[in-house]
Parts: structure tokens; C-alpha cells; sequence
């Protein structure tokens, strides 16, 4: 086979090198625009995990590579004059410029033709059975068949420079630096003895208020050394090509066209803040020779494989680094934490370390964590709390409502009502809850007429029946159990009168439909009911039914109240500019579509118990065009905070039918983390949180108060009690009845975990990291 790879950076290089080993027989040519040891940056990173994958894929580079390693095991934080150091991680730098001559080495050793400064214009000229476009960022061929490779590249708004020092580095470090313009950044870590690489990042704000735009690249180094004066401790900031740009985030929905793959940058690339780049090239190189073993016949069949197999890895590795840079570039959000806080916040980021994962490998620094959660500012006032335990078992307080820990059942409709009417469905289901300890239950959406409900089988709490059965479902949670209880009220709006979930969910009733209304005549489906307008009279009835229905809610025994305003039901209609197309007070700018939300508001809040908190349930962003923003999410809740509210329920979308949400593990905590650490407000997260380690991970990096299990508590009722036990959180409420199975469940869920521990400890690769200056003297 003949194949030409153009770039001679990681990625062409190591295919060619495996291939080359793999398949003597194959003719490979490099073409890489630059001369042999042009290089540009300093050092490059790798993790433990990517050198295991080198050294399995091939024993004899990894040999050559692993002497021009600096290893390292810390990783230490500065931070507003405080420094955390946490072990555990593994990591390594190396030269980029010796990592390039170790693979051109290898590669000229197995007979790979090397073409230096040759530069490839156009790909058809190029005669070969297989082409790899490892052309970088910049890449050509990319650009050429745009058309197939259907690229979407997000410039990111901070800016940010590779530079060099003399400054020797025993961790990767990062230092954090706020001066008379902003906020600076440094991304640190060693490359060689007495050499290490130092990126510098800073928001665009910052980077015009300095003046760096004006400068050229040794004014800017100089201007640099300035700002980290103490942390480079006299030594000089060099450069190479050291120009502040913006980090372009790369997708490509296609790899592969005809014979022509990309790899590396040129395909995906990953923010330099989890030193995913290189591993990303190497592991792609990887995974295309793998694919060539398995397929040694046919390039259509190899890459194929390549694009199906690779594809997952490489967007998971993309989805952390997106949410590392976002912690990057919103780093002013967090600047009010406490340093240990703040740190723990900087290690969790990208979701890829956990609470769990933490107090494996750094059990000093999590015991820190679980002490500074336990103390008065975090949770409750004024009382003792045991610091022993992990973040989502203290309590917390709202008004005063004291909640026993930060796990919540989050509302979920059960479509099992009669005529709005609560069963002994809804007993036995909020009842089970309560006793399996959660710290605080919400009621499904319970609407507040006949008319506000979604469907047949929703809950409503409009007339004296149902405000009994309630009643009786609320003394049954406080007579056996220590759990919080809450009424959610809502009203349907447009998404009313449809079928039972598991018959069609928002599917229009086909009989026995009621007339629905909404801020604006829009169907939610095309064959949908069209709602009409809301009059000024239909708004005072509506408002009128919330206030009875809070009032039933009080005299029901409900512990805390929450408004529904999300998931474009009635009240969200009016916030979303999607669902609001009103040319009266109601409509237009953002204050004027708070007008009636607000007032409803006020209005159940006025009759409400003072002592008894109220939260409110938003769509932080409706994930269509036009629609609500995540920057909007922080005002609109700040608005709901001034008129008494005292938690945010952060949830998002299901506005309009043609969203377009982006899914993932926690995906909706960014919107909590923004809303509590700008508008400083408490929230509460919910969206695929599925393990009590996240809770315990999202509490700790303070991204939200409280966290919301939806799907976990259908078929676990007794997750919070479990969890519990898993991190020996002993004195959990339970009923007597069941106080023999909380004892054996106790002893047991300890033992498991300490199993566990151990079993994880030995799995962990030993560290490769050897003390900088030991090294230095080999």
C-alpha cells in the first residue's frame, strides 16, 4: 500500500512509525511544510493513561521516548496567596522539539520517507491508496472538502500564549493572579531539567484593559514576567512564536472522505487545560493502525472502523475539555470561594475527577473539603454538624426549614391521578421516598385548576378532596420520616390536555380534550391544540387559582412551596421569548416577560407562611435559537430572588419541540453553577445525576445547594439511605420497623467500600514520578 501522510507533527508521525512496523512492505511518505527542528511551543503533556497506551502499542518508541520525560505525581494550585498541593494524578512533559526527533528517528529507522518544507496545495495531487490529513488545526485538506467534513469550529473568547521559563516545576501548576486589569492565569509545568512551559490565559476583558493587543511578543513576555513576578522567582519568561490568540474548539460531523482520513487537530481538538492535545493525536494515530490490523485489505473498511470506533472516546474527551475551558474562561465566577473550595472546584471541572476519585488519592485534601462544607456558611447557622461527613449528608437550611441532607427526589409527574385526585399510588410513592431518607421530596407538577392540568392523570390541589388526600400523603412523610416535604405548583398552559406519558408524551388527547390558553396563540406541535391568547381576565383567575391553591397547600401541612416556571408550561410561556409573542406589557423585553411570572409570584408569596421558604423551577436556557440564554437564566433568577424567592430549581429546555439540548452526565449543573456563584443565589441541580459521589462532587465545588435525583429514585426509593451507608453516614432517620435492615445495610455498605478502595488502589498504576532535581543529576 502506498500512503502519504501530510504533517510530520505527533499524530502522522506515530501512524507511520506503527504502521511502517506492522507493514514493511507499505510505502509511506511524510509531508510536513516545516523544516526537521522547526518547532513551535515548548513542552507537551501526557498522562499516565496515555503512556500506558503507548507503551502497549509499541514497546520499542516508548523506550526511546521515556528518558526525555519529566515526571510528576502533584498537582499545586495558587490561589489568592494560599497553595494546595494534590497528589495522586500522574502526569509527564517532555520537549516537543525531542518528542519530534524521537519519532522522526524511530521513523526513518523503519524506512518512513521524511519530506521536510514540502508543502501540499492541493490533495488530488497526491498518488496514494491511502491519505492521512494530520495537518493540524490550520489543516488544508480539511478545508478543501468542507463539504464532507462538515467542520464546526467555536473561536473561544479568551485569550492565550504558550511561553517558555527557566523556572523549575516539581507539579503541574497552576497559578492565579489578579491584578489592576484582571485576572491571569497560568498554566504550568515542566518539560526538561530547568526548562518548563508556562501558558497564559486571560479573558478578553482583561487582555484590552491591559494593552497586550499593542504589544509585540517580547514586550508581551516582559509584561507577563511583571504580573508573575513572584511565582517565576527572577527567572525570564522566553518566546517562540509566543502570539495571544483564541482557542479555536474543532468538530467534524465526517472523518472520512473516500480514501482520506483526518487525525489529530485537524479533526478534533481538545483545550489545552486538560493537555488532551497530543493525546489526542497519539491516541488517533492508535486507533487508525488498529484499524488497518484488522482490516489489511480494505482502506474503506479500516477507516470505517476508525471514524465508528474512535468517535466516542474522542467527543468525551471533547465534552471535558469544553467544560474545563468554561471553568477557564468564567474563572471570576468562583473568585469569592474559599481556597480549598476553589480548588476542589478547579480539580472537579471537567467531570472527569470526582469527590470519590479525590479522596482516593488525596484523603488529607477531601478530609479539608468535608470540614470546610460542614461549616456554618455552607449549611445550617449556628449549630453543631459533623465534619466526618461527606458533602451531600449536611444539612441545610432555607428560612426555617432545616434539611436533614442535600439529596432530593426531584418532582416527577406519575400520571396516575383520578380527576386530579392523589392515590394510594402517590402515598406509597412519596412515602417510600421519604423513608429511604432523602433530605427533601417535591411533589409532581400538582396544578392548580381542572384546565391546568397536562393530562388526565396529573395531580391537582383545586378543591377540598384533593386537598385531603394530600394532606394525608403530607402526615405520612412527617409522622415516619425526618424528610422535608414540597408542593410544586404548576399550570399546563400549551402543553395542556395531552396523553399519559407512556401513551404519547405532550401528544394531543384525541377525546376529551379542554381548551387550553398560553402567553401567545402557538401550538406546541403543528397537529397540536392551538391555545389562545390570555386575556387580562384570564391572567386574575389564573393568579386567583394559585393563591387557593397555596393556601390549600399550607393547610395540607407541605413544608415548602415551589412555582413552576419551566418546560414552557403557562408561566414559562410568558419568559421565553420562543413562547411569547405578545405586543402588550406582557411581551418584549426580558422585564416586561417577568411581569406576570412575577406577579403570580408575589402573589402566592404573600399568602405563603413568612417562616416557610419558596423556590421557583426555571428553563435556564430553552437549547433553540432566540430563545433563553444561560446569561438570561442569572438575571431571571436574580428578578424571582428580589420578590422573595429563596431557591432556584435549575433545570432547562422542553420549551419547544424542535430544541436541540446538548446531553451528557450532569449537563444542566453548569446553568446551577452559574445562577448560585453570579446571582448568589442557593439552587438545585437535576439532570442525569445518577450516583450519590456526584452529589457529594457538585455540592463540594459549591455548583449548587441542593441535587435533584429523578430517574435513580423510581426504582430506588432508598438511594439516599444506601448512599448513606456507603460513606458511614450513621445517624440517617429511619423508622423503627426498619431499623434491623439500616443496621446490617450499615455494616456491610462500610466493608464493601473499604473492598472497593483497596481493590481501586491496586489497580492504579504505580506513579513514574521521580523528584525534578534527582533527575536532573542522572
Amino acid at each position: 500500500m502506498r500512503i502519504a501522510i501530510i504533517g510530520g507533527g505527533p499524530a502522522g508521525l506515530y501512524f507511520a512509525i506503527l504502521t511502517k512496523r506492522s507493514f514493511p512492505g507499505h510505502a509511506i511518505t511524510i509531508y510536513e511544510r516545516n523544516r526537521p527542528d522547526d518547532t513551535f511551543g515548548f513542552g507537551v503533556v501526557f498522562s499516565d493513561e496515555t503512556l500506558d497506551n503507548i507503551e502497549r502499542a509499541d514497546p520499542t518508541t516508548f523506550a526511546a521516548l521515556k528518558s526525555e520525560f519529566s515526571y510528576w505525581d502533584d498537582i499545586e494550585i495558587n490561589f489568592k496567596g494560599t497553595t494546595r498541593r494534590i497528589g495522586g494524578n500522574g502526569f509527564c512533559g517532555c520537549a516537543r522539539s525531542r518528542l519530534l526527533a524521537v519519532l522522526q528517528r524511530q521513523a526513518r529507522s523503519l524506512g518512513v520517507d521524511l519530506r521536510f518544507q514540502h508543502e501540499i496545495e492541493d490533495v488530488s495531487e497526491i498518488s496514494a491508496d491511502l491519505v492521512v490529513a494530520a495537518d493540524g488545526i490550520n489543516s488544508r485538506v480539511r478545508d478543501g472538502y468542507k463539504d464532507v467534513f462538515s467542520p464546526q469550529i467555536d473561536q473561544r473568547p479568551n485569550r492565550f500564549s504558550w511561553m517558555g521559563s527557566t523556572r523549575t516545576l516539581d507539579a503541574f501548576t497552576f497559578h492565579f493572579r489578579e491584578t489592576e486589569h484582571g485576572i491571569f492565569i497560568a498554566h504550568c509545568y515542566q518539560y526538561e531539567p530547568d526548562r518548563s512551559t508556562w501558558v497564559l490565559e486571560t479573558d478578553p476583558e482583561t487582555f484590552a484593559r491591559s494593552g497586550l493587543n499593542d504589544l509585540d511578543e517580547e514586550e508581551g513576555a516582559r509584561f507577563m514576567q511583571r504580573v508573575f513576578a513572584k511565582e517565576l522567582a527572577g527567572h525570564p519568561l522566553f518566546i517562540n512564536r509566543s502570539i495571544w490568540r483564541t482557542f479555536p474548539m474543532i468538530r467534524c460531523e465526517g472523518w472520512v472522505k473516500d480514501n482520506i482520513v483526518l487525525i489529530g487537530d485537524a479533526k478534533a481538538t481538545a483545550h489545552f487545560s486538560i493537555g488532551s492535545g497530543t493525546k489526542l493525536a497519539i491516541e488517533d494515530a492508535i486507533e487508525l493502525h488498529r484499524a488497518f490490523v484488522r482490516h489489511p485489505r480494505s482502506v474503506e473498511d479500516a477507516l470505517a472502523g476508525f471514524e465508528v470506533g474512535r468517535r466516542e472516546e474522542v467527543e468525551r474527551t471533547q465534552h471535558a475539555a469544553d467544560v474545563s475551558l468554561v471553568w477557564f474562561e468564567h474563572v471570576r465566577r468562583f473568585w469569592h470561594m474559599h481556597p480549598t473550595q476553589f480548588a476542589f472546584g478547579l480539580m472537579t471541572r471537567s467531570k472527569a475527577i470526582t469527590y470519590d476519585n479525590l479522596a482516593l488519592r488525596a484523603p488529607d485534601f477531601v478530609a479539608d473539603v468535608d470540614e470546610l462544607i460542614a461549616s456554618p456558611k455552607y449549611g445550617i447557622v449556628g449549630e453543631a454538624v459533623e465534619e466526618s461527613h461527606p458533602p451531600a449528608f449536611q444539612p441545610f437550611r432555607l428560612r426555617e426549614m432545616q434539611i436533614a441532607n442535600r439529596i432530593v427526589v426531584s418532582p416527577m409527574c406519575q400520571y396516575s391521578a383520578v380527576n386530579g385526585l392523589p392515590t394510594d399510588w402517590h402515598l406509597v410513592h412519596y412515602g417510600s421516598r421519604a423513608i429511604g431518607g432523602a433530605g427533601l421530596v417535591f411533589t409532581e407538577m400538582t396544578n392548580v385548576a381542572a384546565e391546568a392540568r397536562i393530562s388526565p392523570g396529573c395531580t391537582g390541589i383545586y378543591n377540598d378532596e384533593q386537598e385531603r388526600a394530600w394532606a394525608r400523603i403530607v402526615d405520612f412523610v412527617h409522622n415516619n420520616s425526618a424528610t422535608k416535604f414540597c408542593l410544586q405548583l404548576g399550570h399546563a398552559g400549551r402543553k395542556g390536555a395531552t396523553k399519559l406519558m407512556w401513551e404519547g408524551i405532550d401528544e394531543p388527547l384525541e377525546e376529551g380534550a379542554w381548551e387550553i390558553m398560553a402567553a401567545s396563540p402557538l401550538a406546541y406541535f403543528p397537529h397540536s391544540q392551538v391555545p389562545r391568547e390570555m386575556s387580562r381576565s384570564d391572567m386574575d383567575k389564573v393568579r386567583d387559582d394559585y393563591i387557593a391553591a397555596a393556601r390549600r397547600g399550607e393547610r395540607a401541612g407541605f413544608d415548602m412551596l415551589e412555582l413552576h416556571c419551566a418546560h414552557g408550561y403557562l408561566l414559562a410561556s410568558f419568559i421565553s421569548p420562543l413562547t411569547n409573542h405578545r405586543k402588550d406589557e406582557y411581551g418584549g423585553s426580558l422585564d416586561n416577560r417577568l411581569h406576570y411570572p412575577l406577579e403570580i409570584f408575589r402573589a402566592i408569596r404573600d399568602v405563603w407562611p413568612i417562616h416557610k421558604p419558596m423556590s421557583v423551577r426555571i428553563s435556564a436556557t430553552d437549547w433553540a435559537e432566540g430563545g433563553i440564554t444561560g446569561e438570561e437564566s442569572v438575571e431571571i433568577s436574580r428578578a424571582f430572588a428580589e420578590a422573595g424567592c429563596d431557591l432556584i430549581d435549575v433545570s432547562t429546555g422542553q420549551t419547544v419541540a424542535d430544541a436541540e439540548p446538548i446531553f451528557g452526565r450532569m449537563f444542566q449543573t453548569p446553568f446551577s453553577d452559574a445562577i448560585r456563584n453570579e446571582a448568589g443565589l442557593a439552587t438545585m441541580c437535576v439532570g442525569n445525576i445518577t450516583t450519590p459521589d456526584q452529589a457529594n462532587t457538585i455540592v463540594a465545588a459549591g455548583r449548587a445547594d441542593l441535587v435533584a435525583f429523578a430517574r435513580p429514585h423510581l426504582v430506588d426509593p432508598s438511594l439516599t439511605m444506601r448512599a448513606a451507608a456507603w460513606y458511614g453516614v450513621a445517624d440517617m432517620p429511619c423508622p423503627p420497623q426498619y431499623l434491623a435492615g439500616k443496621d446490617q445495610l450499615m455494616r456491610n455498605s462500610v466493608r464493601d467500600r473499604n473492598d472497593m478502595n483497596e481493590l481501586k488502589r491496586r489497580a492504579r498504576p504505580a506513579s513514574r514520578a521521580q523528584p525534578p532535581i534527582a533527575r536532573a543529576a542522572e
